[in-house]
């Protein structure tokens, strides 16, 4: 059987220490990948995921949002691990912020911190990555972007422009840097049991579940296998691309 072997990559996860992040760091790590492991807040849970990986994991704490920190990410787990080869741009924020909010200083933190980690930090986290990877011959930048990036949102317009930058992101990478074997692709989850998503979920499931075609909401792992995929030498020429993972909720 042909299996998916990451012997002697490394990668980097951010947003790993819950839902989709955790586990796309459990897969990589179990398919031989060692994984830098960052979180913003949830030490506990990532200390606990990196306990469960072992030695093939690292510990990396700090917002992507804050410029410094994403790029000492990067030198921090190259001095550790001596490489990186897969950037995994899961790391997001989310909340509601409409166009009827009367809080206009509100209303525009939320979209600067929105930018700030949905698109600034991914950008931030390549462009210090990209020079090593040049040097390596090659590497993997999968983002994390969401069927919202496509379909236009009423209640976080942010989030929806945040993610469709980022698809756009992905595009530049793959033009930019395909040269360098520098492979860029996006995957766009629909709804995922996931922190982020507890709320909403908790509230009108039913009605959500009524969109899916496919009956069910997603898991982490349906995310985190198709990063697997993404990462891996099956998906080489998949550059520049975004695979929608949304159980034909939203059609392209």
């Amino acid at each position: 059987m042909i299996g998916i072997d990451l012997e002697g990559k490394v990668a980097l996860v951010t947003g790993a220490s819950r839902g989709i992040g955790r586990e796309t760091a459990r897969f990589l790590a179990a398919a031989g990948a060692r994984v830098g492991i960052n979180y913003a807040q949830n030490e506990a849970r990532a200390r606990s995921l990196a306990e469960e990986l072992g030695e093939s994991a690292l510990l990396l704490e700090g917002s992507v949002g804050d410029p410094h920190r994403a790029r000492t990410m990067i030198n921090d787990l190259v001095e550790h691990f001596g490489r990186i080869d897969i950037l995994v741009n899961n790391a997001a924020t989310f909340s509601e912020n409409r166009f009827d909010r009367d809080d206009s200083d509100g209303w525009e933190r939320g979209w600067q911190q929105t930018f700030e980690v949905n698109l600034f930090g991914p950008a931030n986290l390549f462009h210090a990555t990209f020079p090593l990877m040049k040097c390596q011959g090659g590497g993997k930048v999968i983002n994390v972007a969401s069927r919202a990036a496509f379909r236009g949102e009423t209640e976080f317009a942010d989030y929806g422009a945040s993610k469709a930058a980022l698809v756009n992101l992905t595009k530049s990478i793959a033009r930019s840097c395909g040269r360098y074997n520098i492979i860029s692709t996006c995957v766009a989850p629909g709804w995922i049991e996931t922190d982020m998503a507890t709320a909403d979920l908790a509230l009108r499931r039913d009605e959500i579940v009524a969109e899916i075609p496919l009956g069910r909401v997603g898991t982490p792992a349906d995310i985190a296998g198709i990063i697997l995929f993404l990462a891996s030498p099956f998906a080489d020429y998949l550059n520049g691309a975004t695979l929608d993972a949304n159980g034909g909720s939203y059609v392209r």
